[in-house]
């Protein structure tokens, strides 16, 4: 005598199937918005003396990159205080900050760091106080900078 309960399991196994399938595009990302009307598109300005690249981004960039940024404040004398998490290292060690001087752009500036104490960089040179610093994000504008037209 042949069991009939493989026959039973198979509408449950179709139905789990059916609720798989229909499921997969809800989980796939969610695809690009497209830029805002009449937004310039990002770009790379690189200074041909000092090297250094002025970024321009777009809204949906900085949002996309989620950055931060915070003034940087007066220290004692010529000191400036920057947050720890604006400052970068280079592969030769210099450290560099990325300053936000108008909406959506962002340039790099060299600092001196003349210590770091409890989350706190003591500058003695850098931007001035005031001067805003990415904080959050800073490691992906140097991404930008060196690795565009790759």
């Amino acid at each position: 005598m042949t069991s009939h309960k493989p026959q039973r399991r198979l509408p449950l196994a179709a139905a789990v199937c059916a609720a798989l399938v229909f499921s997969l595009p809800a989980c796939a990302a969610p695809a690009a918005a497209p830029a805002a009307v009449g937004e310039a598109p990002a770009k790379v300005e690189k200074n041909a003396t000092t090297g250094i690249a002025k970024l321009t981004l777009t809204q949906r960039g900085v949002d996309r990159l989620e950055l931060k940024t915070e003034p940087v404040t007066a220290g004692t004398g010529t000191e400036v205080l920057i947050n720890y998490g604006a400052l970068m290292y280079d592969a030769n060690g210099k450290t560099w900050v990325y300053t936000n001087p108008a909406p959506r752009v962002y340039q790099r500036q060299e600092v001196t760091v003349g210590k770091v104490e409890a989350g706190v960089v003591t500058a003695t040179a850098g931007p001035p106080a005031g001067t805003l610093v990415v904080t959050v994000g800073a490691a992906e504008l140097f991404g930008a900078e060196f690795n565009t037209g790759k």
